[in-house]
């Protein structure tokens, strides 16, 4: 092997790559390490949700962007885990998404998502317009949806929207939604009233009561709100009015409740 010139020259090359590689690194530590780059500035904006154009921030407060910021960003531009920081601030409660990019030469810039919310899952969390699941604290006032299991949200909000649009005429509207584990529809109005749709035919035993509501339902008292419609029968439907007056049952049509 010390004979062979062209091995000697080779292994030579590769030990002076080596200190070079060696110096390269040493030197790189060092440098990262100047108080040149020490993080001195965090800017964080809203983001929509196609992430075109920046929004202002509803329910982020600063307090929970100071906190991350002074217990969670260790090391310096170099050295801060972009990832596990983007994970810190998903994982506050009004965030959807989030991204963090490093901006020359000593900050941050994070831009967050935050849900719109869109009703209530029952009494535990909150769904957004992308019919996800969240929990967050809010007092706003929304529709209330209730279902067998989270995978039914997207199924409760095409309803809704169908039931909110039918409802147009009458000019009522949804306030709580539940569909029971046997996929019976149970909607109540905003003025209160209890509507029994069932299984089956839902849009179309909705567009019964809606279409009989001017003629007949709303003459009846204008003053006592209806506790609930039973439309589950084939050819008409139940009414029971509210605990404020005597209960009176009136039925149009006969058949059994599907």
């Amino acid at each position: 092997m010390w004979n062979n010139y062209r091995m000697l020259n080779l292994f030579a090359n590769m030990m002076f790559i080596g200190v070079i590689l060696a110096a390269i690194y040493v030197l790189g530590s060092r440098v990262i390490k100047l108080p040149l780059f020490v993080l001195k500035e965090i800017s964080v904006e809203g983001m929509s949700t196609n992430q075109l154009e920046n929004t202002k921030l509803r329910y982020i407060t600063r307090q929970e962007i100071e906190s991350i910021a002074r217990n969670e960003v260790r090391g310096n531009f170099f050295t801060v885990n972009l990832d596990a920081l983007r994970e810190t601030f998903k994982s506050l409660p009004w965030v959807r998404s989030a991204k963090v990019q490093r901006t020359w030469p000593s900050g941050l810039k994070v831009m967050l998502e935050e849900h719109s919310a869109f009703a209530y899952w029952g009494d535990t969390a909150l769904v957004n317009r992308q019919g996800e699941i969240f929990r967050a604290p809010t007092d706003e006032i929304l529709p209330v949806f209730t279902g067998p299991s989270e995978e039914s949200v997207s199924v409760i909000i095409d309803q809704y929207k169908v039931f909110n649009k039918l409802l147009e005429p009458i000019k009522q509207s949804v306030a709580e939604i539940t569909l029971s584990p046997r996929h019976a529809w149970l909607v109540r109005l905003e003025n209160g009233t209890l509507l029994k749709l069932g299984r089956e035919k839902i849009e179309t035993r909705l567009r019964r009561y809606i279409s009989v509501y001017s003629q007949s339902i709303v003459n009846m008292n204008q003053s006592i709100p209806l506790e609930y419609v039973d439309l589950r029968y084939p050819n008409g439907f139940a009414i029971r009015l509210s605990e404020a007056m005597p209960q009176v049952s009136r039925k149009t049509g006969t058949g059994k409740k599907l």
